[in-house]
């Protein structure tokens, strides 16, 4: 107890250092959240759609059933094609209402006149999808637009790609800075209570005991800055849950698992401890030699 009453006593005496320590930790680990939960959301869609291979057709107005049928044959047999779903105008207006049932606004001037009919047609492989979309691009009597998910599948790996470059980069540039700030932090605290150093290693006091109060002040700022960091990241992943997940559904972007998110919180913390270690061990090995 009475070191970590030694300790907070350390932290009071420069409460506006010790303050601009933990800021930079939290801002730090504020990124390195939100970085981790960006891939994480980006991954998961990526896995929902290439679990789920498909491709939706629609269809152009005024074609007759024979025609339809016809279409629809054609799709089957084509090798390799799992299930072919008609959804006609009708069904096309109930599933448009399912999905926005929260947002009378976006249904109340919807009917199915203007919607499109179409043919979802899903594959055990994507490659099957490329041979359906390459045969009825070139239907433009039947077809209306072709949506094919491997245009989804691209665009998202090059989110994924470009989150990473950006998330790596920005993650390291303000990782060293808080390395730096603490470091510079700390270290003027070392320089301003080197009499006081002095003088204990003088009544025989250990090298380990002089360094120890500041050791743990580094710990403390890795950790208390994780913490906060994450909370606040936290909050604002809470508060988009349902936009997200809405935005990008069927697919989950922002899990329930609650166990994701004591393991990731755990974590941090120990992240944090090692960041907050590593700092003060290297500052109170460079200042402190005597």
């Amino acid at each position: 107890m009475s070191i970590l009453t030694h300790t907070w006593r350390h932290l009071r005496r420069s409460p506006f250092q010790s303050l601009i320590a933990t800021s930079t930790m939290t801002i730090s680990f504020f990124i390195l959240t939100a970085f981790i939960f960006l891939n994480f959301g980006i991954t998961s869609v990526l896995n929902h759609f290439e679990s789920k291979p498909e491709i939706t057709i629609f269809l152009k107005d005024g074609i007759d059933k024979a025609t339809l049928e016809a279409a629809q044959n054609e799709i089957a047999s084509i090798p390799g094609i799992r299930d072919i779903r008609y959804i006609s105008k009708e069904k096309a207006l109930e599933l448009y209402k399912e999905l926005n049932k929260n947002n009378p606004l976006l249904t109340e001037m919807v009917t199915a006149s203007i919607l499109p009919a179409s043919f979802e047609v899903s594959a055990y492989n994507p490659k099957v999808l490329e041979a359906v979309a390459q045969k009825f691009t070139a239907k433009t009597n039947l077809v209306d637009e072709i949506v094919y998910q491997k245009d989804l599948i691209e665009s998202l790996l090059g989110w994924t790609n470009m989150i990473k470059k950006v998330g790596i980069i920005t993650i390291s540039f303000f990782g060293l800075i808080a390395f730096f700030v603490t470091s510079v932090v700390m270290g003027l605290k070392i320089t301003n209570r080197k009499d006081e150093i002095n003088i204990s290693r003088l009544l025989g006091a250990s090298l380990f005991y002089v360094k120890r109060p500041f050791l743990l002040e580094g710990i403390f700022y890795g950790i208390f800055g994780s913490l906060l960091g994450y909370l606040i990241a936290f909050i604002f992943i809470i508060y988009f849950k349902t936009k997200l997940n809405l935005f990008f559904a069927p697919a989950i972007f922002v899990t329930d698992n609650t166990v994701f998110y004591l393991l990731w919180l755990l974590a941090e913390i120990i992240i944090g401890f090692m960041v907050g270690l590593f700092t003060s061990f290297v500052v109170s090995k460079r200042y402190i030699k005597w």
